[in-house]
């Protein structure tokens, strides 16, 4: 064990040049504490698990975080991994460790339904938590990195998970809190894992790059230095590569060659004000020659997350494209560290650094965001889109600065200004000319937003499919859940039908009632209007609660004694069957037809429609035309149970629409394959459609759904034939 005690050692001495003796000791003894609880315990790597605390107290301290950091980062695991209770961490190292570890701590004994649902609790808590102690996910910051430096030693769907959850969670959090070197080190090692055929491209071109200009960041930076510190001699010059995920998102995500990648290479001018940092600019933009477009003034206009700097690309007198970035050296530490600044020059939580509580107020603003939400996975949405890297500055008419997210739209600035502009916005002008209300804003524009006068004007129920931050969204779905209930219940109930009809889940109307009812209670509703109104607002979404409704159609179906098809195909032997093969409950020697709409086929769920002087018209059940609910369908009297007699043997029409690629020959081979299967063909026609492939239609004879799905399955098969799909359906 000496050479695992000689990596704290290493740590130890360091710890002076920020904090006391006094605490010292304290982090000392935190770290014997957390060794002797993780003792026989190892990683995957095989190495003894205290060397996974020590490094993240490492990188805390790099970071410049207090003592208590260093103390919940080495005892970050003990509640999870060992025996150790919180109040024995209360009690020997006091409540703000205490607090800090319990909130570093995953829900793991939670029981919740998926890992999607596991995550998105995580981090809500982790949020609740940081909102009172910004402390808590920057230590989760580092004990994530740590984690991806050694991801290698864990198995391959477990290193893809974790890098996919870095990218998406912890990768923003980071840009968010501005602390740009654990942001950039998240993403390369994530892109490392989920794409590593990518990574070592982009790492090949770079360095290929690099020989073919071995010394341009050095010789620029000493061209730049004769000249700027002939003006500022205390400026500091430096330069860097972009990381290899800031390339990765411009070449696959972007669509750019590496050639059209205009700041692999950067360079960074640091001075003591702002007035330097403006002629700075004007000596760089003297010395080459800039590119349109290309400069942004982030000192007069911060991004989110407090970053200021100067940014301009230029073009060296070889025709190499690279960026300048100049700031001060406040302006630095913020970009470098972001809210860990606060810790690393002393000002920490308390400190009287003026935009400190701005800094934390995003958090604030995410957790009451989400408070009218049903779903625990918004949050995570809320992590994908809205803390995305790329912002875009939007101005109103009075020249207030708005930052959004890339990719947002005049509802998202409307609900950005404040709540009650989003609700009584009629439309939006950008730069004096009126737009639609999915327009994209860009950075610059002045945005007018248009807005009724009417007190009963609210949103419209579509704009929850145009707006692109969570926030417009939840402030959506909140105004519709407290005006428009009775609306929301409608809404959800035809929500709902469609989903049902879609997923092809067919219940009587006694077993639908419990159906639902156990849908809603598994969403935390008593009242099944409750959840219907959930559903019309969007707040519960049918898509994620699928899978539960399919596994509960299940149940229900084997309750009652076998697959739906065979509950309603049963024939009633007292009842006559029509030459059509249909069985009328309660009516003998009836006209029955085939309703053209669906094409019912024996094996198919049906049900029968009484018309005027035309007998009875048989649907699928799950045919457009078939109100969803009958008891609250205009004539449900007029609906009635139908069924397949058992011996029908009659052929029945089906029409088939075949997508296929041209070529010669195909369809050929179609009718080869339908006349080995003695399938009669009725009718054939084809059509080109505009991405160049083509539909053949064809209506043939078959005698049932399960003889169908066998010449289906058959087609299928067939080189070109790309799907089959049934009209009708």
């Amino acid at each position: 064990m000496a050479e695992y005690d000689d990596k704290f050692g290493e740590l130890k001495k360091r710890l002076s040049e920020q904090y006391s003796e006094a605490e010292i000791e304290k982090v000392t003894e935190a770290y014997k504490f957390a060794k002797e609880a993780h003792k026989g315990q190892c990683r995957y790597s095989g190495e003894p698990y205290i060397m996974h605390p020590v490094a993240v107290a490492g990188i805390l301290f790099d970071l410049g975080m207090d003592y208590e950091s260093l103390m919940a980062a080495l005892l970050h695991d003990t509640i999870e991994d060992t025996g150790t209770g919180l109040d024995k961490l209360r009690e020997l190292f006091g409540e703000d460790v205490a607090n800090l570890v319990d909130g570093v701590t995953k829900l793991g004994k939670v029981p919740l339904e998926t890992r999607e649902e596991r995550q998105a609790e995580n981090v809500r808590k982790m949020f609740i938590a940081m909102s009172k102690d910004i402390r808590v996910v920057i230590i989760k910051l580092a004990d994530r990195l740590h984690n991806m430096r050694t991801l290698e030693y864990m198995r391959d769907q477990k290193r893809r998970d974790k890098a996919q959850e870095t990218l998406e969670i912890y990768a923003p959090i980071a840009h968010r809190l501005g602390i740009r070197t654990v942001k950039e080190e998240l993403e390369d090692l994530s892109i490392r894992y989920l794409d590593p055929v990518g990574y070592k491209e982009i790492e090949d071109l770079v360095n290929r790059n690099d020989k073919v200009h071995p010394n341009f960041i050095p010789d620029t930076i000493a061209a730049i230095s004769e000249r700027v510190h002939e003006l500022i001699p205390d400026a500091k010059i430096d330069g860097r590569r972009k990381s290899v995920h800031g390339i990765y998102r411009k070449m696959y995500i972007q669509n750019r060659e590496f050639d059209e990648i205009y700041d692999v290479y950067a360079i960074r001018i640091i001075v003591d004000n702002v007035v330097d940092c403006y002629n700075c600019l004007g000596i760089i933009h003297d010395m080459y020659h800039s590119l349109p477009g290309r400069f942004k003034d982030y000192i007069s206009t911060p991004k989110s997350n407090m970053y200021q700097s100067l940014h301009s690309t230029v073009i060296s007198p070889e025709g190499i494209p690279f960026e300048i970035q100049i700031r001060t050296w406040e302006m630095h530490h913020t970009a470098e560290y972001g809210i860990a600044a606060h810790w690393k020059y002393k000002l920490g939580v308390s400190g009287k650094d003026g935009d400190f509580e701005q800094r934390l107020a995003w958090v604030r603003q995410v957790l009451e965001s989400q408070q009218d939400s049903d779903d625990v996975e918004d949050l995570v949405t809320t992590l994908k889109t809205d803390f995305v890297p790329d912002d875009v500055f939007v101005f109103t008419p009075k020249g207030d600065v708005i930052n959004i997210p890339y990719g947002s739209t005049v509802i998202d600035f409307a609900y950005a200004i404040h709540t009650q502009v989003g609700h009584k916005m009629t439309g939006a002008k950008v730069d004096g000319r009126i737009v639609p209300i999915d327009y994209k804003v860009k950075t610059g524009q002045i945005v007018e937003i248009l807005r009724s006068n009417d007190p009963n004007k609210g949103p419209s129920r579509d704009w929850l499919n145009i707006a692109k931050t969570s926030s417009a969204r939840t402030k959506i779905r909140g105004w519709f859940k407290k005006e428009r209930r009775e609306e929301n219940i409608e809404e959800g109930k035809a929500e709902f039908e469609k989903e049902l009809r879609k997923n092809g889940i067919r219940l009587f109307d006694e077993e639908l009632e419990g159906f639902i009812r156990t849908l809603a209670e598994k969403k935390g509703f008593d009242d099944i209007d409750e959840f219907f109104a959930a559903i019309g607002y969007r707040s519960i979404s049918l898509e994620k609660l699928m899978p539960f409704m399919k596994d509960e159609y299940t149940r229900i179906l084997k309750a009652s004694e076998g697959p739906r098809d065979e509950i309603v195909v049963t024939a009633k032997p007292h009842h006559s069957a029509s030459p059509e093969g249909i069985v009328v409950e309660g009516i003998d020697n009836c006209l029955v037809k085939l309703a053209k709409c669906c094409n019912p086929l024996p094996g198919d769920d049906i049900i029968g429609f009484v018309t005027r002087g035309h007998g009875v018209s048989v649907h699928k059940r799950d045919c457009t035309n078939v109100p969803f609910n009958i008891k609250d369908s205009a004539e449900p009297e007029r609906w009635i149970k139908v069924y397949w007699d058992a011996n029908v043997k009659e052929e029945f029409n089906s029409t088939l629409d075949i997508y296929c690629i041209s070529r010669i020959g195909l369809m050929a081979e179609v009718s080869t394959t339908l006349a080995t299967m003695h399938v009669d063909i009725r009718s054939i026609s084809t059509r080109d459609l505009k991405d160049g492939t083509k539909v053949l239609t064809m209506t043939i004879a078959v005698n049932g759904v399960e003889h169908l799905n066998n010449v289906i399955r058959y087609l299928k098969k067939i080189d070109g034939v790309l799907s089959v799909e049934r009209t009708g359906v």
